[in-house]
This record gives C-alpha cells, structure tokens and sequence, in this order.
C-alpha cells in the first residue's frame, strides 16, 4: 500500500554512531519502499551553515539521501532547533524539498500538519526569545558572515550552555503547551498534527472547539530506538527499527 514515513530528531554526528548507523540501515532496508520521507527537523546534532556540506560526515549522509531518491523515495526535511541555518544548498545535496515550518499537506485524504514542535514549547519563556532571536535574518547574516570554526566553536559554546540551563528546567516546561497546540489547530482548521522536538513519542487526542484532533509526536534516535511513523489511506502506525 502506498505510504509515507515520517522521523525527526535524529541528531546526527560523527559522535553518535549508533544513531548513525541506525539511520542508514533505515534509509537501506525501509524507507525505499515509502513514497516519500518527511524528517521533521534535527537532521543533524547541529549545522553550522551550507558551507560545511562538504564535511565527510555530512556527504555521507547527503549522498545516502540522494541514493533514496533515485530510488523513487521523495525527501522532504524541515527545520529544527539544532539545524535552523540548512538551505537550499544542503537540500540540494540531498535531492530534498526544504519545508516550511508549519506545513499543511493532505495526506492519503486527512489533512496534516507538520512542524518541528519547538514553537509549540510556548512555557519556555527564554527558549522562545533565543529561537526569535537566531531564526531572524540580521542574526543569520551576521553570524554566516563569521568563518566557519569561529561558528562551530561558537555553537558548540552555545549547546554546553544550553545543557546546563536544562538541568535548572522544569520537564513540563519544555514539552508543549496545549494551549498552543489548539490554536495552532484552530489556525488550520483542526487537522491530524505530527511533531518532533519534545523526544516523547506518543498519541494524543485534542478538542479545540469540540473537533477531535490527533497529535502524533515522534520521537529521537539518541536512546538507542528509531521512532518512526508509517501513515497511508488507513491511518498512522509505529515502526520500529
């Protein structure tokens, strides 16, 4: 039955091998036989600008991509937290289509919202001005304009202290806050919703305005398990790799 498959949060670095391998058995064994592939942000552990595509860690990964969509198998990546610089040189690479963030598709006849899930984390009062502050235009163009290792030392900087404040963090603060999720449903006329970003892989049920909405969240690959979601004409369903 014709299907697609969706993953996100990946995380994906010389340093986390296990998920590494993990994904490219996925894209070898799995993911040829869907449609199409949506990886809902966090590809990568971070990237540091399109300039770094010819890094051997990342060809590997761009060039398995591009093996899955001469194999008939349609990418489409969107933005996350950790990869928000990717552009249309790295979709290239992958022969992928870069979504926007929200996106609105019908899927196999239900329409499906599609985004990262960080804008969602509404409770995350400084994470929120940090993402404002790093997705703007002037931010972007300043920091791309620095050679690359000033940028990766810099993020790197930029992650140990994003670590640190994380632990001083409510866990509630840091998942979605339903408030915001109905609106956003509201906003696009209670559709079925996926998301990443939270790393807590579930189902859930919504009632904005008496409308019952799913919400599916996947899940990262840092544990040791591949989350991924395999919808068609009759639904969403996990697998397991």
């Amino acid at each position: 039955m014709p299907h697609s498959l969706f993953i996100s949060d990946l995380h994906l670095s010389h340093d986390h091998p296990h998920s590494t391998e993990m994904f490219l058995r996925f894209a070898a064994d799995i993911a040829p036989a869907a449609e199409a592939l949506y990886i809902l942000g966090d590809l990568f552990e971070y990237w540091a600008g399109d300039d770094d595509a010819d890094d051997p860690f990342h060809l590997r990964i761009t060039g398995m991509l591009r093996q899955l969509d001469a194999q008939g198998t349609r990418i489409y990546i969107m933005h996350g937290n950790r990869d928000f610089l990717m552009d249309e040189e790295l979709g290239a690479a992958c022969h992928a289509t870069l979504l926007d963030d929200p996106t609105l598709l019908d899927l196999y006849g239900t329409p499906t919202l599609l985004t990262h899930g960080d804008a969602l984390c509404t409770d995350d009062i400084e994470y929120q001005r940090f993402r404002s502050l790093v997705r703007s235009s002037d931010w972007q163009g300043q920091f791309l304009a620095q050679p690359l290792a000033r940028r990766k030392a810099q993020i790197e900087q930029l992650r140990m202290q994003s670590r640190d404040e994380k632990k001083l963090k409510a866990m509630d603060i840091m998942d979605v806050n339903v408030a915001a999720v109905d609106d956003l449903l509201r906003q696009y006329h209670y559709p079925r919703l996926i998301h990443g970003h939270t790393h807590r892989p579930a189902k859930h049920l919504h009632h904005p305005d008496g409308h019952t909405c799913e919400r599916w969240v996947l899940g990262d690959w840092d544990s040791g398990k591949a989350a991924i979601l395999r919808c068609d004409a009759n639904g969403i369903e996990w697998l397991q790799v």
